[in-house]
């Protein structure tokens, strides 16, 4: 392995502990303890939608940085299409690339959901409390939804490593 790969390849762990480590605090520390910080759903909300701001500023480049790192892990094997769907290491890299895009797609609904406008209607109040909880059941389940594809991908990526 040369220096540049060895270099990608921190990158892309770098990136993925930035990016899952980061996931996993919101859900598992952050979101309960905001319960001790505020009695309301709009405050409660409020905060979540900022730190989940403030995150996204690292967690988007680490994103980026995973998926051009990872394409550039993959090149030997993309460079030969039948060899995904002929070796188990080839089958894991595309059971690795469906849930990178179910991720992404996941993590595009989450941001589109909770954007300035949302933010601005929670801190004013403006939502019903019927769309305020199905607001919140949406952040809640797409959250989930991230960490636990995210998890999965690194399960792959160890087989991958493990060269299954």
């Amino acid at each position: 392995m040369s220096i540049s790969d060895a270099l990608i390849m921190w990158a892309h762990l770098v990136s993925a502990s930035i990016w899952v480590g980061g996931s996993i605090f919101i859900g598992i520390v952050l979101a309960p303890l905001l319960k001790t910080i505020s009695d309301s759903v709009e405050g409660r909300l409020s905060i979540m939608v900022r730190v989940g701001r403030k995150f996204n500023r690292i967690a988007v480049p680490s994103l980026i940085i995973l998926i051009a790192s990872g394409i550039y892990n993959s090149t030997n094997l993309l460079a030969k299409p039948s060899l995904l769907f002929s070796t188990n290491y080839g089958l894991v890299l595309l059971a690795k690339i469906i849930l990178v895009i179910i991720l992404i797609i996941t993590f595009a609904i989450h941001v589109r959901l909770i954007r300035s406008e949302t933010q601005k209607k929670i801190e004013s109040k403006a939502l019903s409390p019927e769309l305020l909880q199905k607001l919140r059941s949406k952040i809640i389940t797409l959250g989930r939804i991230t960490v636990i594809v995210s998890v999965a991908i690194l399960l792959m990526a160890a087989l991958l490593h493990s060269g299954v």
